[in-house]
């Protein structure tokens, strides 16, 4: 029988932040919502990464990426719940989110395209508050050593590179 051994990596610190962010967050405290500051950046444009934006919803490219391509979507409205939306802003969302899929698969032609949303710190999300859908593609064989061995992402494209193909490849209204 072998002995299979977890590593820990201990960082004490991280119990005062994740008090304080839970604190935070179940108070409602929105100290300056990244995703409503890009809500409100312009038009789409390489500079603020946003891909396609309608009355209700927008999407931009993920500044911290899975994979080349990968696209938040979400309501512009700062909502944190999928209960939250109207059923306008529901619609508007599932377009959106439509559409990336759309435009993932013609700028990059993945093997599969992975979407979904971390509802809540606890199940991932960096920005519980905004209500976001990630959608980006991905290939056979897409976890190499680097992501393996080093647990490290190699990305082959730029932000602005990505964001240029996908604004090319969005579907028209």
């Amino acid at each position: 029988m072998s002995e299979t051994s977890l590593e820990q990596l201990w960082a004490g610190w991280r119990r005062d932040y994740v008090v304080s962010t839970t604190d935070a967050e179940r108070r409602g405290a929105e100290d300056g919502c990244v995703f409503c500051a890009i809500a409100t950046s312009g038009p789409p444009g390489a500079g603020n990464l946003v891909v396609w934006r309608s009355e209700l919803s927008y999407a931009v490219m993920n500044a911290y990426p899975y994979a080349s391509g990968h696209l938040l979507v979400m309501p512009v409205r700062h909502v944190g719940a999928l209960d939250e939306l109207s059923p306008e802003e529901s619609v508007d969302l599932w377009v959106g989110t439509s559409r990336a899929v759309t435009a993932i698969g013609a700028a990059y032609d993945p093997d599969g395209i992975n979407m979904g949303a971390n509802l809540g710190r606890a199940a991932g999300a960096g920005i519980p508050s905004h209500l976001h859908m990630h959608v980006l593609p991905r290939w056979s064989g897409d976890t190499n050593f680097m992501t393996a061995v080093a647990g490290v992402r190699v990305m082959p494209e730029s932000l602005e590179a990505g964001w240029e193909r996908l604004f090319e490849a969005w579907p028209p209204h």
